[in-house]
């Protein structure tokens, strides 16, 4: 059975999916447990002393460097933002956690650049296709150019987070944690792996935990995408081409519905690249619903905040919803302000005629985004 036939095979009747909906709970269940294993991990590894640990990150831009490296090697953000989550549930500093999460942004529209790739060989399927993937690129580094220093100098995001947190959940509300059914249910799967890795000597066992909990991070994502997209790329596609032409408004709002659907914005963009690259929709229509995907995959972060319980719950809320704050104010300055509404679409059309004349351009922007700009952001943070 080829791929196409895979796809459409669900679709003979809604009662028979519900194995692969029960998966896809199941999976979360192994999901938020694996958030939870990485918090107790790096808890016990760092002996509480995290933020010394990572003392060489309170740069923010070697943060901001690490997120992008991270995300661009996983190519997952999701797995990114939810292993920080874990990081900061066992006692990473939120200040040290916001870049990292920023950077994630960068580091996820990598995706977007491999799967235009696909168009190379037609000169202008591959032009439209390249500026509909690094429209993407543009909206996320100018986002960073214009919150991470706002954020150095005055902690805005920081703030509005933690008082997010406190009113969502209380300032004590789980460090009862008798009352926190989240814990009660995963406790017996994170009991478990921790009973395996508890064999090894000393802050191995530690170690060992983290590295279970990030591959049960990744595992989970990765088949909770696969099963979503069986269960829902065709209604994805629905709204995706009811939505475009009916404004930027719908567009963003069906981006991020579309994206939570399907828990992936790596998905969501491998619907809208090729579209761009046929010429069925324009990148001006493409565009807002490229930014609403930034807004839905920041649902995965949030999800995995409701495993932590303790005295460092309010941190993890705190820095899931940093990345929900991030991508909405980023939507709301960049796209709401018609200054700057529209530079990340010409320098997109900008590059993707100067990647379509000569191809090795499509190289050096891949290369030079994220391998040269995090190795020159480093080495200017040591010399200053």
């Amino acid at each position: 059975m080829n791929s196409s036939e895979a796809l459409q095979a669900p679709q003979v009747s809604s009662g028979s999916r519900w194995p692969q909906w029960l998966a896809v709970l199941v999976l979360v269940y192994v999901l938020i447990s694996a958030v939870g294993m990485i918090g107790s991990g790096f808890k016990a590894a760092t002996g509480g002393q995290a933020k010394e640990l990572f003392e060489f990150a309170s740069n923010p831009y070697i943060g901001l460097v690490i997120g992008i490296v991270a995300t661009a090697l996983i190519q997952s953000s999701s797995t990114v933002t939810s292993l920080i989550v874990g990081m900061v549930a066992g006692g990473l500093p939120v200040e040290i956690a916001i870049p990292m999460i920023m950077g994630s942004n960068i580091g996820t529209t990598v995706t977007n650049t491999l799967v235009s790739l696909g168009h190379i060989r037609d000169k202008a399927e591959f032009r439209r296709a390249f500026a509909a993937a690094t429209v993407h690129d543009f909206f996320n580094l100018m986002a960073v150019a214009i919150f991470l220093p706002l954020e150095i100098m005055f902690g805005f995001l920081e703030h509005v987070a933690l008082w997010l947190s406190t009113f969502l959940i209380g300032a004590d509300s789980y460090s009862m944690s008798d009352l926190n059914v989240i814990k009660a249910l995963t406790k017996p799967f994170v009991g478990a792996v921790d009973n395996v890795t508890s064999i090894l000597p000393g802050s191995l066992a530690s170690v060992a935990l983290i590295l279970a909990g990030l591959a049960f991070i990744f595992l989970a994502i990765t088949y909770i995408g696969k099963l979503l997209k069986v269960l829902m790329v065709g209604k994805a596609k629905e709204i995706l081409h009811s939505a475009i032409g009916r404004g930027p408004l719908t567009g963003i709002a069906s981006g991020a519905l579309v994206t939570t659907f399907v828990q992936s914005s790596s998905t969501t963009t491998s619907l809208m690249v090729p579209l761009a690259g046929s010429g069925s929709f324009s990148l001006k229509q493409i565009y807002p619903f490229m930014l609403g995907a930034n807004i839905g995959t920041t649902v995965t972060a949030l999800l995995a905040a409701t495993a932590i319980s303790g005295a460092l719950a309010v941190s993890a809320l705190e820095i899931a919803l940093v990345h929900f704050l991030f991508n909405v104010f980023a939507v709301v300055v960049i796209f709401g302000l018609p200054f700057l509404r529209g530079m990340p679409i010409k320098g997109a059309e900008w590059l993707a005629a100067v990647a379509a004349e000569k191809k090795v351009f499509a190289a050096v922007w891949v290369l030079g985004v994220f391998i040269a700009l995090p190795l020159l952001m480093i080495a200017v943070s040591m010399v200053f």
